[in-house]
């Protein structure tokens, strides 16, 4: 059901990384997982996946992917998945933002956890009404 379902993962731990991509593959996702790199924006742009999963460990490496993608047209709906070390402040910089098609997930977290987070997303059409929500 998911097999279609491209995934963008990127994350500045390869271990966690690795075993965050075994999961949701054992979810049926198709998962590109890379690191967070000084060319990543252009990726982020030019990967064109169905849904995003930032885990960096500062948030600010998160916010600034989440700014870049927001701001291309093509992909400002794009369903995020972000898993964060520090879940208040990620909220109330998502909520000035008033960022939409997004879950934030609190560290620590279970591959289960993104994959449910993921599903939901990917099941809800684009709307005015859905913003940041705390899986």
């Amino acid at each position: 059901m998911n097999a279609r379902r491209r995934i963008l993962l990127i994350d500045d731990t390869p271990e966690i990384a690795e075993l965050l991509t075994f999961a949701l593959r054992d979810h049926g996702y198709e998962v590109v997982a890379t690191g967070y790199a000084v060319s990543i924006g252009q990726r982020l742009l030019d990967e064109r996946a169905d849904a995003l999963v930032l885990d960096c460990s500062a948030f600010d490496m998160s916010e600034s992917l989440f700014d870049i993608l927001r701001d291309d047209p093509a992909q400002a709906d794009l369903p995020v998945v972000i898993i964060s070390d520090t879940p208040e402040a990620a909220d109330a910089s998502l909520r000035s933002r008033q960022a939409e098609r997004v879950l934030l997930i609190p560290k620590p977290f279970t591959g289960a956890q993104v994959a449910r987070a993921l599903d939901q997303l990917l099941s809800v059409a684009p709307s005015p009404d859905h913003a940041v929500t705390r899986s």
